[in-house]
């Protein structure tokens, strides 16, 4: 790749680090005290895949440790925003299952949202995001796909 091409996607990440650190800035000003991005995040990625996920295959999607997983989930589990249950697959080890009261809770956090979805949608109408949103997915299923890879 020549310097142009490298400097081009260097600013590609760098935007996108920019916007991931200012937007979870602005969420984790809307979330109530005790509950972080990576809290929402585990629901989030519940709702969107599927409960029942064991804690190491929460982990490695997020690509964290698991001591680190096993607090986040320990956080949510002590909030009743999920269940902790045995495998049903092999009864050693558990799984993580959304509660009625963590979709809600991932609902009324999306919904906290809106003052800054409404302020940003003034400036930016839907009809541009409409093309962006497909790219930056193309980009992420990339991305996502490569960390797998052997290096």
């Amino acid at each position: 790749m020549d310097s142009q091409g490298r400097h081009l996607y260097f600013a590609l990440f760098n935007e996108i680090g920019i916007i991931a650190q200012l937007s979870r800035a602005a969420f984790e000003a809307r979330l109530p005290p005790g509950i972080t991005v990576p809290h929402f995040s585990v629901l989030n990625h519940l709702v969107r895949l599927g409960d029942g996920r064991t804690p190491l295959a929460i982990a490695r999607a997020f690509q964290a440790p698991k001591t680190s997983m096993t607090h986040t989930l320990a956080g949510l589990e002590a909030r009743g925003l999920i269940a902790m249950r045995p495998n049903p697959k092999d009864k050693r080890s558990k799984c993580v299952w959304l509660t009625e009261q963590g979709r809600r809770f991932r609902d009324e956090a999306i919904g906290r949202l809106e003052p800054d979805l409404a302020a940003l949608a003034r400036q930016l109408p839907p009809e541009r995001l409409a093309d962006l949103v497909p790219r930056l997915a193309e980009i992420r299923a990339i991305l996502d796909a490569a960390r797998d890879e052997p290096a």
